[in-house]
């Protein structure tokens, strides 16, 4: 009988062999081997040429030749492989039950030089900061046990989309054109939908969720969302709405738009914050932190949203607006708008909202385990290329946590060699 060592390493191979078979060519198998395990394995740094001498020591050139033509240079597709991750760590969490939010997101990338792929000086959220980074966009599905992107683009800048020559020269393919953040997520869950994964609420921050025109897609769409929002988003509190269109004159077309006056206006999510009574807040915990329960004060209210609905010929739905005001503090420190179900329950509100931690925790594993963030090329191919490994490893990696709680460490892909009969060459024969 195998034991727990042999029977990961068998694990690991046969879903290697699941990636392998959406890559085609068979030269590819090798160097993605190679790729994925020098990802897995402990080190510092997750750029190619450790991850060679890590994974090949006796043949660090020629591995390094082969792994680089294929990150690089061959022609594979990274939705595929972005499908066996999603569909491992799908059918990993089957026992756990179904998805419960997709979650939209940006990481930033910082980087000193200004030739790789997608650079420019752009707000980056590891830095909490405008700095010099790239910035990709992704949709994560999430449970409470576990997450992992699903799909995962980089944002080209416009002063990017518009420069012939750096997009000739870093790779762009001549479909992509510049596009928001928010228009990137649309078209992420859009595919994502296409593709039949189960829909689930919609999470964002509020670079997302500011945007009315992206709330409008997710709802057109029979998607629910949470989305965050900036203090000065203006909103009908429970009970208001904007004033009827004025009464016809009988002269000219009969006015159809609702309308605002000096008097009957919105307020700020802030401004109706303040006013709540003391008896709608309550402090809810929402899961069980590194310190014991994580808990905050929260009051959840029916409302409008507001913006520029003097354009609109009806009122929109009300929404729940959940807000965030911790003790001790000045204002609040966070807003949501959300088009969940009405009959919802506060404690129930809160608990999907903070589900956004997940991804978090994911980048930063992403990250600081598997080197998502280490890629040196300037290209727009090794960029995903490596990104689509990175989440295959990492979806890995989850599955056996939640399947086999502690997972066994990541040294065990020591004991998996390469295949007997190698023969280093260089990335000529390859494609």
């Amino acid at each position: 009988m195998p034991n727990l060592a042999t029977a990961l390493v068998q694990r690991f191979s046969a879903y290697v062999e699941r990636l392998a078979i959406v890559l085609g060519h068979r030269d590819r198998h090798e160097p993605l081997r190679a790729y994925v395990s020098g990802l897995c394995l402990p080190g510092d740094r997750k750029s190619i040429e450790p991850m060679a001498a890590r994974v090949d020591p006796r043949h660090v050139r020629a591995r390094h030749q082969s792994m680089h033509h294929f990150v690089a240079n061959a022609a594979w597709d990274d939705a595929a492989v972005l499908r066996v991750a999603r569909d491992t760590m799908l059918a990993a969490l089957a026992p756990h039950g179904p998805i419960v939010a997709w979650i939209v997101d940006d990481t930033g990338i910082p980087k000193k030089g200004r030739h790789s792929v997608g650079v420019a000086r752009q707000y980056c959220g590891v830095l909490g900061k405008q700095d010099n980074c790239q910035v990709a966009v992704s949709v994560s599905l999430a449970h409470e046990q576990a997450s992992v992107p699903a799909a995962y683009r980089l944002y080209l800048p416009e002063a990017w989309a518009r420069a012939r020559a750096r997009r000739r020269k870093a790779g762009v393919p001549t479909a992509v054109k510049f596009r928001p953040k928010w228009q990137i997520a649309l078209e992420q869950i859009d595919q994502l939908r296409a593709e039949g994964v189960p829909p689930a609420p919609v999470l964002a921050d509020a670079g997302y969720g500011v945007i009315t025109a992206f709330r409008d897609r997710l709802t057109a769409g029979a998607l629910p969302y949470v989305v965050g929002l900036s203090s000065e988003t203006t909103v009908w509190p429970s009970g208001q709405a904007p004033l009827p269109p004025k009464r016809y004159s009988g002269h000219g077309r009969p006015p159809a738009l609702v309308r605002r006056t000096r008097r009957h206006r919105p307020v700020s999510v802030l401004g109706l914050a303040q006013q709540l009574p003391a008896g709608a807040w309550h402090t809810v915990a929402w899961r069980e932190g590194t310190h014991g329960a994580m808990r905050s004060r929260f009051a959840a209210v029916r409302v409008r949203p507001a913006h520029r609905d003097e354009e609109r010929t009806e009122a929109r739905p009300e929404e729940w607006l959940l807000i965030e005001w911790p003790r001790g503090e000045a204002e609040p420190t966070k807003y949501w708008l959300s088009t969940l179900p009405a009959t919802l329950s506060r404690h129930e509100l809160v608990r999907l909202t903070k589900l956004r931690w997940r991804i978090e925790r994911d980048y930063q594993e992403l990250k600081d385990e598997l080197g998502l963030d280490h890629f040196e090329g300037r290209g727009w191919r090794g960029f995903h290329h490596h990104a689509s490994l990175c989440i295959a490893a990492y979806a890995f990696l989850a599955a056996e946590r939640l399947a086999h709680s502690p997972p066994q460490p990541l040294s065990f892909l020591r004991a998996a060699p390469l295949p007997e009969g190698f023969t280093p060459r260089g990335a000529a024969g390859a494609s």
